[in-house]
């Protein structure tokens, strides 16, 4: 298994309620990455079409009203356009796309993560289990289906989005995986972040820096940005607009002792944010506190993990399979008896 090599976070904008335009333009980043010799690739979160920040901003009717629909329509679909050209990219740079979209199912909207292999083929896609706050009046909510820690010729790769990063029961069953490396998908710190600090750089950044700590693994975390155009987007009022603000991106890599591996950008600023790693780092770091492992007490302390996936609908038969074979025998015995009389 090849253990040194480069991986990028993208730091960008997506076009907005345009996943079309906006796959072409990722294509274009991992073209980028492929040029740089980059081996993986993370995406911010609901990259595809972009982020809905209008769930911040206003009542939750008015953006029902003039956002949803063209949100849904550009919202991806497994299999479709969309990801056959992000498969493509893959492929033919070999390089491990980690991609954060809005995905369509049916009539709902999951906050997602696709995991695309260097083949150029998806090979997991999980969703967020909780949407955080007022994303709850737009997406659905995961299960224990989407705990994913992936076993690939670079690693063992896991991702998160967001605030999922403040879930002390969710990283510790990532970790409990095994992952080395970890793709944060974030949107950006855009809104509110200068008036409530839990919503600012300072507490979003640190949350990506403690999850390499704790679960000694790196992560590449991908912010996405905000411009001018995605101001007259969302605000359409002078209240709304001093609640956004142009920036927020701090796309960075860590590695699994916390440190910053990479020179960041300006938070207004768009690219690829790039750093060597060598995975035998983790192997120090786990030498002096490995939390899943000789750092644990499970005689004190466990998590119980259900991964299966909840189903909507469940057929099943009226009558358990031999049940209804007695049944049927029962028909058979009492037909006879009849035709006896």
């Amino acid at each position: 298994m090849e253990t040194i090599f480069k991986v990028a976070a993208v730091q960008a904008e997506p076009i907005y309620f345009n996943a079309s335009k906006t796959a072409q333009k990722a294509a274009s980043l991992i073209d980028e990455a492929g040029r740089q010799g980059v081996k993986i690739i993370a995406f911010p979160e609901t990259w595809l079409p972009g982020y809905p920040y209008w769930i911040w901003l206003g009542a939750p009717a008015w953006g029902m009203h003039h956002f949803i629909p063209q949100y849904h329509q550009n919202s991806p679909i497994a299999g479709g356009p969309d990801e056959q050209l992000l498969c493509e990219a893959a492929r033919r740079n070999g390089v491990f796309v980690v991609m954060g979209l809005s995905e369509k199912i049916g009539g709902s909207l999951y906050i997602a993560q696709w995991f695309i292999s260097p083949e150029g083929k998806v090979v997991a896609r999980r969703r967020k289990i909780k949407p955080t706050h007022v994303e709850r009046s737009v997406f659905g909510e995961g299960d224990g289906a989407d705990v994913v820690v992936l076993d690939t010729p670079l690693g063992k790769i896991g991702g998160l989005c967001c605030w999922e990063h403040m879930q002390p029961l969710s990283k510790y069953a990532m970790y409990s995986f095994g992952e080395q490396i970890h793709a944060g998908s974030w949107p950006s710190v855009s809104v509110y972040a200068d008036k409530i600090y839990a919503l600012g750089p300072e507490l979003n950044t640190a949350a990506n820096q403690m999850y390499a700590a704790e679960g000694q693994c790196f992560v590449i975390a991908a912010w996405g940005t905000v411009s001018q155009a995605a101001m007259d987007i969302f605000c359409d009022t002078p209240d709304k607009a001093t609640l956004m603000k142009i920036g927020g991106g701090f796309s960075q890599i860590y590695g699994p002792d916390g440190c910053p591996l990479a020179k960041a950008l300006p938070e207004d600023q768009e690219g690829l944010v790039i750093s060597e790693i060598d995975l035998a780092a983790i192997t120090r770091m786990k030498a002096a506190a490995d939390p899943v492992g000789h750092y644990s007490r499970p005689d004190v302390f466990r998590l119980m993990l259900n991964r299966e996936r909840q189903e909507k609908v469940v057929s099943m038969s009226t009558f358990p399979p031999d049940a209804a074979e007695q049944n049927i025998k029962k028909a058979s015995i009492h037909e006879v008896f009849q035709a006896a009389e």
